[in-house]
């Protein structure tokens, strides 16, 4: 997770040269944009100031001379130039030059003159104004302008570098706050996949206390509500609470897979032991020739329950790793489960069991496109399972019809004890009944089941649990899709 393992930065210093160009770039435009709103700015204030200059000086046309001449006298020289307008239409004075034709006829006309013209061979900002019979122009040179528009842009250097620092600033504090608690929970997670359970989760908002303990209430057979997530962004709460799940999940994982471990340690030793016990017996001759023939049966009964459990050990893996072989094909379920009827009717009789099988009430199926054998491979499995638990004189029910959606519906029912809630929600994963009814109830290897919900998933049905069927006991049902077209 580290920068020298990953060949990435950290998400903190990313997020800081992110917010650090956002900032550049938004300080960069609004340089570039008050650069130019600034030359608008000077030339608007410029003519602003010259018009009121004009529009006093208009009122007393004959002295507006001697007024220009004294104030810039005083105030100093600003390179204004000033035209006198008669009521003749004749302009007189140095700014006349400056005055276009039309700009001449707009002030016949008594309105405001607001333009631009050249003066010695240099741009002036021109600005008249009338007042009774007269007017007066005053024109003034473009490099005041220009030389108003560079002050205003150096005045804005020292405030775009403060907003380019702050922004910076904010953008590293951003950036902390965000990381903070990923960071953390990125460590969290590390953690958990050392190994460690019940691991206190970052605060959601960053914080360093106020930690929310991932595992509080989360554990074997529990859920993740009893961990408080702390305040903060909603995302951030909702990783803390994931987080939770997550190691609720794998402390559950782990618990049932050392249940499992030991149920599989279990059911290997017994066979074992019992085979190493009379093949000790058979070395050291201390089983009478007669019994030698018994021995040898419960020796070859040992060894075939021990490569049984292996079997579906091996099932159970290439399930998992999705290397179980299936070759759909066009398949009559009514025959297989008919024949499959045939054998499991003997074999439940001599248990003094009840053995029904109900076909269709046409005696016909939808055609289905599946691994026949699989699927005598599952039957078979979950009829094991239920003749195990049901009593004598007690029923093992085989169904078969059409299911509601299209497809198929093969039900497995049995007048044994039947599952609890409890037990319906773990029925399919690895030894849980095994480990729960172990001493209890007849039970198998504790991975039949397992099997089963796999095949059936690989085959493109689903295989759902009932606690308690017509007969009293569970019932397990396949359900497989009708062929295409």
């Amino acid at each position: 997770m580290s920068a020298d393992r990953t060949g990435r930065g950290s998400l903190a210093r990313e997020l800081v040269l992110f917010a650090g160009l956002v900032a550049l770039v938004a300080v960069l435009l609004s340089g570039v944009a008050a650069w130019y709103t600034a030359r608008a700015t000077a030339e608007s204030q410029e003519r602003d100031r010259l018009g009121r200059q004009a529009a006093v000086l208009s009122r007393v046309p004959r002295l507006s001379a001697l007024l220009l001449d004294t104030e810039q006298l005083i105030a100093g020289s600003d390179g204004v130039r000033l035209a006198v307008l008669e009521p003749s239409g004749t302009l007189r004075g140095p700014a006349a030059g400056a005055v276009s034709q039309a700009g001449r006829d707009r002030m016949l006309t008594r309105r405001p003159l607001s333009a631009t013209g050249t003066l010695e061979g240099r741009p002036v900002l021109v600005e008249g104004r009338t007042f009774g019979s007269g007017g007066v122009v005053l024109a003034k040179p473009m490099e005041e302008v220009d030389a108003a528009a560079a002050r205003m842009r150096r005045s804005l250097a020292l405030p775009l570098c403060a907003g380019l620092a702050g922004a910076g600033v904010a953008g590293l504090l951003l950036a902390r706050r965000i990381s903070r608690p990923l960071t953390r929970a990125a460590a969290v997670a590390g953690r958990l996949a050392d190994g460690e359970r019940g691991i206190a989760a970052p605060a959601a908002d960053g914080g360093a206390g106020g930690d929310a303990g991932v595992g509080a209430g989360v554990g074997a057979g529990g859920g993740a509500g009893g961990g408080r997530t702390g305040r903060g962004p909603r995302e951030v709460a909702e990783l803390n609470r994931a987080m939770a799940v997550l190691d609720g999940a794998l402390e559950l994982s782990e618990h049932r897979r050392r249940e499992f471990l030991l149920s599989v340690s279990h059911e290997i030793r017994t066979p074992l032991t019992t085979m190493r016990g009379y093949a000790e017996a058979l070395a050291d001759g201390v089983i009478p020739p007669e019994r030698v023939p018994g021995t040898g049966r419960v020796l070859v009964a040992e060894s075939r329950r021990l490569d049984r459990f292996l079997s579906d050990l091996l099932d159970l893996a290439r399930l998992e790793a999705d290397e179980f072989p299936v070759e759909p094909a066009g398949t009559d379920l009514v025959a297989l489960l008919g024949r499959a009827a045939g054998v499991w009717r003997e074999r439940c009789a001599r248990h003094g069991v009840e053995f029904r099988w109900e076909p269709p009430a046409d005696g016909e199926a939808p055609t289905v496109r599946t691994d026949g054998f699989r699927v005598r491979q599952l039957v078979d499995c979950l009829l094991a399972n239920a003749l195990r638990i049901t009593p004598s004189g007690r029923p093992v029910v085989l169904a078969l019809a059409a299911a509601a959606g299209g497809g198929v519906r093969v039900e497995v029912r049995d007048g044994g004890p039947g599952l609890t809630e409890d037990d319906v929600a773990v029925a399919f994963e690895r030894g849980a009944l095994h480990a729960r009814y172990r001493g209890e109830r007849p039970v198998g290897s504790g991975l039949g089941l397992a099997i089963a919900y796999r095949l059936a998933a690989r085959l493109g049905g689903t295989l759902t649990a009932l606690g308690h069927g017509p007969e009293g006991g569970a019932v397990f049902t396949l359900t497989l899709p009708a062929s295409p077209g």
